[in-house]
C-alpha cells in the first residue's frame, strides 16, 4: 500500500517549564494576560505533523511520500528523513521563506501552550497532487494532515475529484478553519482522526451529532492521551483500546502522529481496527519516552514485545508479519 502524507513540515524548539501554567493564571485577569516562562531547557528536534507521520510509516517500512513545502534550510531534515525510509519527491522547496517553525513549552503536568511560524508552508497551497513524481492513481491513500488551510482544502477536494481515499487530519488547524470548511475536510474521509479536545470543536465547528460525522466517515478514532484510543465506525460498537501503561513520560510533542503511523501502518497491511489500535498506541510510546518528535526508533522487535506485554502475546501474533523481518 502507498501512502503520500500531506501537511506540514516543521523545526520544533521545545522548552520545558517546571511549574504549572495553571498557577499562573489569575481568573479574572484572563482579559489581558501578560506571561514570561523562565524554561530550564531548550530542544531543537525536527517535527511537523506530515513528517512525524511519513517518519513513523518510514520505520515500518512503508515507504511513504512526503508532500509538503518547505525551505532552502531543508537541506540536512531532508537526508535525515531518506534515511528513515521517507521519499521526499513530493516535498515543495520555496526561494523565499525558510521552513516552519514551532515554538513550543510544556509544563510539569504535560499541558502545552505553542506558537507555529508558517514560513515556506504557506506554500504548500500551489502542491498539485497530479503532479507529484508517483501517479496519484497508484496511491492507496492521502492522509491530509495540519498545513496550509487553502492545501488542506485543495488536496482534500482533489482527492475526491479523484477517486483516492484520503484520511482527514484537520487537528490544530480546526482553530483556524470554519464550519463549511471542517465540513469539506471530514465528508468522505476513510479515516478520521482528532483528540477528545479537537473531537469536541470538530463537532461545535460543524454543527452535526457524532452520529452525524460516522455517517459522513469510514472510521473515527479519537486519541484519549494516557486511557488509549476510542475507535468508532457507523453501525458497529464502539472500540477503546487501552494505552500502553507504564510508559516514562519525556515529551508529549508529537506522540499523536506516532499513533496516526502505527495504526495507518497496520491497515496499510490489511490487520484489524483492534490490532492496528495497538500498534498505534505501542508506537506512541516510544514516542512519548523520549524529546522530541523523530527521536524515538521504531524498532520492530521492541514494538511487538511491547504490544505482547501490553495487550497479550495472542493480541501480538497478527503483526507478527508487519513487524518481522518480511516487513
Amino acid at each position: 500500500m502507498r501512502t503520500a502524507v500531506t501537511g506540514s513540515i516543521a523545526t520544533d524548539h521545545l522548552t520545558v517549564f517546571p511549574g504549572r501554567f495553571a498557577d499562573q493564571l489569575i481568573p479574572d485577569q484572563l482579559d489581558h494576560v501578560s506571561l514570561s516562562f523562565l524554561v530550564d531547557s531548550l530542544d531543537v528536534r525536527r517535527g511537523g505533523v506530515a513528517a512525524n507521520i511519513a517518519y513513523g510509516l518510514g520505520g515500518l517500512g512503508l515507504e511513504p511520500l512526503l508532500v509538503g513545502a518547505v525551505g532552502a534550510d531543508f537541506a540536512e531534515y531532508e537526508v535525515w528523513l531518506k534515511e528513515n525510509g521517507v521519499d521526499t519527491g513530493g516535498v515543495h522547496v520555496s526561494d523565499e521563506r525558510q521552513t516552519a517553525r514551532f515554538m513550543c513549552t510544556t509544563d510539569r503536568d504535560s499541558n502545552q501552550i505553542a506558537s507555529f511560524y508558517t514560513g515556506a508552508m504557506a506554500e504548500a497551497r500551489e502542491i498539485d497532487l497530479t503532479r507529484l513524481p508517483v501517479p496519484v492513481a497508484g496511491l492507496d491513500l492521502v492522509v491530509v494532515a495540519p498545513n496550509d488551510p487553502e492545501a488542506m482544502l485543495r488536496h482534500t477536494r482533489q482527492c475526491r475529484e479523484l477517486g483516492v481515499a484520503f484520511a482527514a487530519d484537520p487537528s490544530q488547524q480546526l482553530a483556524r478553519l470554519d464550519g463549511p470548511q471542517v465540513r469539506e475536510l471530514v465528508s468522505g474521509a476513510r479515516w478520521l482522526f482528532t483528540n477528545e479536545y479537537e473531537a469536541a470543536l470538530l463537532l461545535e465547528r460543524t454543527g452535526w451529532s457524532r452520529e452525524e460525522v460516522l455517517s459522513r466517515v469510514g472510521t473515527w478514532i479519537t486519541t484519549l492521551g494516557d486511557r488509549g484510543a476510542l475507535v468508532e465506525s457507523e453501525g458497529r460498537p464502539p472500540l477503546t483500546v487501552p494505552a500502553v501503561a507504564g510508559v516514562p513520560v519525556a515529551d508529549p510533542t508529537g506522540v499523536g502522529d506516532a499513533f496516526r503511523a502505527g495504526f495507518l501502518g497496520a491497515v496499510a497491511r490489511d490487520l484489524s481496527l483492534v490490532t492496528a489500535a495497538r500498534l498505534g498506541c505501542a508506537l506512541a510510546a516510544r514516542a512519548l519516552a523520549t524529546v522530541g518528535s523523530q527521536t524515538y526508533r521504531v524498532d520492530k522487535a521492541a514494538l511487538f514485545d511491547t504490544v505482547a506485554q501490553a495487550y497479550g502475546t495472542e493480541a501480538a501474533q497478527p503483526l507478527a508479519g508487519c513487524l518481522g523481518d518480511t516487513a
